[in-house]
Formats: C-alpha cells, structure tokens, sequence
C-alpha cells in the first residue's frame, strides 16, 4: 500500500502542475496531461480500495 500511496502522491502533483498551467495560461497539452493523470488516480484509487479492503479482512 506504501508504493500505491506514493505513486497518488506524485501522480496528484504531476496533476496539480499541470492544470494549473491549463486554468492560469490557457496551457491545451498541459490540460491534456491533467486529464491523463486523473485517470491514472482513478485507477490508482481502485487499487488502494481493494487493497485496504484485503488488508481489513485479515
């Protein structure tokens, strides 16, 4: 779960950055990249869910 934590951790600052860029500069591939990155901490988040779950049950 650590791994999982820290790979949200810089997907969420990898996201952040860029879209910033977008809503301050009008930035359209830093936009881009934000979109991709929230569908990686989706996936991610999945994967924390089902992990914790596991870890609840033992």
């Amino acid at each position: 779960m650590k791994e999982l934590m820290a790979k949200f951790e810089a997907l969420s600052e990898a996201f952040k950055k860029d879209a910033t860029a977008q809503i301050e500069n009008g930035n359209k591939a830093a936009g881009t990249r934000a979109r991709k990155a929230s569908l990686e901490l989706e996936k991610l988040m999945k994967a924390f869910r089902k992990e914790s779950l596991e870890a609840a049950k033992k």
